[in-house]
């Protein structure tokens, strides 16, 4: 439990850096499409980054506890954001096209994490 919301208090962290990094660094630097790319990164990242913290939560033996679909969630979601943000971020600074063929991996994973958490919240209402 404690791990997620770690992880997801340091993707906070990153995504708000990240952004601030975008809007000022780099506003200057990168063209109006690049730009739009790395702030779609920014706000998955920090979409997802909410999401590990709910799910720390929802661990908690108090709520539904550390059941496998949401471990599974937790680590999906980390690896969507490492994968769809990760590709997003050095597309923006390097151009190179090709990483816009892994993003949509990262998206599968942020898909299956949702689809994990309801199925825990579900099997916890039964």
């Amino acid at each position: 439990m404690p791990f997620f919301i770690i992880a997801g208090a340091i993707n906070a962290f990153l995504a708000v850096a990240f952004g601030a990094f975008g809007a000022h660094a780099l506003k200057e630097k990168l063209s109006e499409k690049y730009l739009a790319i790395w702030e779609t990164a920014v706000q998955y990242q920090m979409y997802h980054a909410i999401g590990l913290i709910v799910i720390g939560i929802l661990m908690s033996t108090n709520i539904i506890g550390n059941v496998s679909q949401l471990s599974w969630a937790g680590y999906l979601m980390l690896a969507g954001i490492v994968i769809f943000s990760g590709s997003l971020y050095v597309l923006s600074l390097s151009g190179i096209g090709v990483l816009g063929a892994i993003t949509p991996i990262g998206g599968v994973a942020f898909l299956a994490a949702w689809v994990l958490v309801i199925v825990a919240v579900v099997k916890h209402m039964n």
